[in-house]
């Protein structure tokens, strides 16, 4: 037997206790709890229940807030005794996965910060950097859940058309302006029928969990394509997320008041309860920390963000994953793309004693975050790791 000791500062006490899908050598990949520098084996823990043998969480997450509820407790418990041996992994032992088969993925807009200051680049010559729009209701575009992969997972420079302000006609090649996108992405556990409509003080009951994520962008892909309809290639070559999922459960001492919505949101769009979250995030780029966003500056909750997302009737699913928007605070040092953080490009920044604007091959970015925990310290999410490599189909 194995007594699992927990690091006085880990970030992954009892009050964290996020699932992730991990597998050993020879091993299949199943469902597991990490607990301080460990990961708890659920498929031993709950031999009874099939669901922690998948290869995903989804089976678990569509059994819905009561069961979540339990199995938490249920880990609690155990992890406050004695372990079987073979139930008990270190975390260097381990490859991490995936952690849900995802089913649809919409990512928002939900910074003011952020959306001023895109507004300020792309549009100086209006008085108002936000579109009309974008304070009755929380903007967002439908991405491509088929290229959403874990931390780890190299991507390729993507190509596409681009169209510069001094290029005559279109051209084809690799995105010379890749950049990055620092967010949260929230998981929804049980779904909805088409024609239901999730209230926001409903989203407990619905979304899972939290992971990093990283929505990768194109800037000048997107800037040619998305006039009239939106974001699409620029976008959907990929998206990375952390692996370890943090339940809402351990959110309880990270919920705060988002700021004042002014003006009023519509009736769909209220809640009773405090969705607004205290998150820190930090953004690397090889290596050096270059922002940190706050995630307590965001406008909308992501309990609006679901709300509006089935208001129109649109169904909802077990594994959707919903991104926040890159997360931009109102200090330089707090802007979460780099887009921002260099302004377009015109004011680069200083990394490892280089002057950088956009994302070179070879670059590794990381994304990480930090909320308050229940008992007073501060709980984890882990990290979201990526390297570029050269594109491939230039």
């Amino acid at each position: 037997m194995t007594t699992i000791a927990i690091p006085e500062d880990s970030l992954f006490g009892l009050d964290n206790l996020p699932y992730g899908i991990f597998s050993t050598a020879d091993t299949e990949p199943r469902v597991g709890v990490r607990v301080g520098d460990s990961v708890l084996d659920l498929s031993r823990i709950f031999e009874d229940d099939v669901v922690f043998a998948e290869p995903s969480l989804n089976a678990f997450m569509a059994q819905g807030r009561a069961r979540w509820d339990e199995v938490r407790a249920a880990v609690e418990e155990t992890v406050a005794g004695d372990v079987a041996d073979d139930a008990v992994f270190a975390i260097a032992d381990v490859t991490m996965h995936l952690p849900i088969e995802v089913a649809d993925y919409v990512d928002f807009y939900a910074s003011e910060n952020h959306a001023s200051n895109l507004g300020r680049l792309f549009r100086p010559q209006n008085p108002d950097p936000l579109m009309p729009n974008w304070k009755h209701l929380p903007v967002g575009y439908h991405g491509r859940s088929s290229t959403v992969v874990t931390s780890g997972v190299d991507i390729v420079r993507p190509c596409g058309q681009r169209k510069g302000p001094n290029d005559p006609a279109p051209v084809f090649g690799p995105s010379v302006r890749l950049d990055i996108e620092a967010e949260l992405g929230f998981i929804v556990g049980v779904g909805s029928s088409m024609g239901e409509q999730i209230t926001p003080d409903e989203f407990a009951d619905h979304c899972f969990g939290v992971v990093v994520l990283n929505d990768w962008s194109a800037r000048d892909i997107q800037a040619w394509e998305y006039v009239p309809l939106g974001p699409n290639l620029g976008k959907s070559f990929a998206t990375s997320i952390s692996p370890w999922v943090v339940p809402l459960a351990a959110l309880a001492a990270a919920r705060i008041d988002t700021p004042v919505q002014d003006p009023e949101p519509l009736p769909y769009l209220r809640g009773t309860e405090k969705w607004g979250l205290d998150i820190d995030l930090a953004v690397e780029w090889n290596g050096q920390i270059v922002s940190r966003p706050p995630y307590a500056q965001m406008y909308w909750s992501p309990a609006q963000m679901l709300a509006h997302t089935s208001v129109n009737g649109a169904a909802t699913r077990t594994g959707d994953l919903f991104g926040s928007g890159t997360i931009s605070g109102p200090e330089k040092n707090q802007r979460g793309a780099f887009i921002e953080l260099t302004w377009g490009g015109a004011e680069p920044v200083e990394v490892n004693g280089e002057q950088r604007t956009f994302i070179q091959d070879g670059d590794e970015i990381a994304i990480s975050a930090t909320a308050p925990g229940v008992n007073g310290g501060r709980i984890g999410f882990g990290e979201v790791r990526t390297r570029i490599l050269p594109a491939t189909g230039a």
